[in-house]
């Protein structure tokens, strides 16, 4: 189980360190941001929590038997979130990062439900990652309808 979960967090690492990469900086900064918006020390906080429980959540599904359509969703969302900050950040293409993170809502959603019959508890673990999500993508829908001229 060691080995499983310590190589799923080696992929949230991956998708991590995209946003040591591509901060958000002055561009970000610049942008017309709701009230809501989330303080920027949570960001690194929330992720940390939101990888780990994710990794033990792919690890507890990698154990259980017909857990592979599970385990290609989770494949996906990682994919997709690693994607996601070079995007938004990097090329500053708020719409494609709009699109990118309705695409990683829905893997993330598809894995939650793959997850449910597999282990209960793994599905939960992710739960709160589905939440933040939600979140962000409602803040990446925000900063691009109230962003024109910056709305690539």
């Amino acid at each position: 189980m060691l080995a499983l979960f310590l190589t799923f967090l080696a992929a949230s690492a991956a998708a991590a360190a995209t946003g040591v990469i591509f901060k958000p900086g002055a561009w970000y900064d610049a942008l017309n941001k709701p009230s809501w918006t989330p303080r920027r020390w949570m960001f690194p906080v929330v992720w940390t929590i939101l990888y780990i429980a994710s990794a033990y959540a792919a690890a507890r599904v990698a154990m259980e038997s017909d857990s592979g359509q599970a385990l290609a969703f989770w494949t996906l969302q990682i994919a997709l979130n690693t994607l996601w900050t070079p995007v938004f950040f990097g090329a500053h293409r708020i719409k494609a990062g709009l699109v990118v993170i309705m695409c990683l809502w829905l893997a993330i959603a598809l894995t939650l439900l793959a997850f449910v019959s597999v282990d209960l508890i793994a599905a939960l673990l992710i739960l709160p990652y589905l939440l933040w999500v939600t979140i962000a993508t409602a803040l990446n829908l925000w900063i691009w309808r109230n962003n024109v001229a910056q709305s690539a």
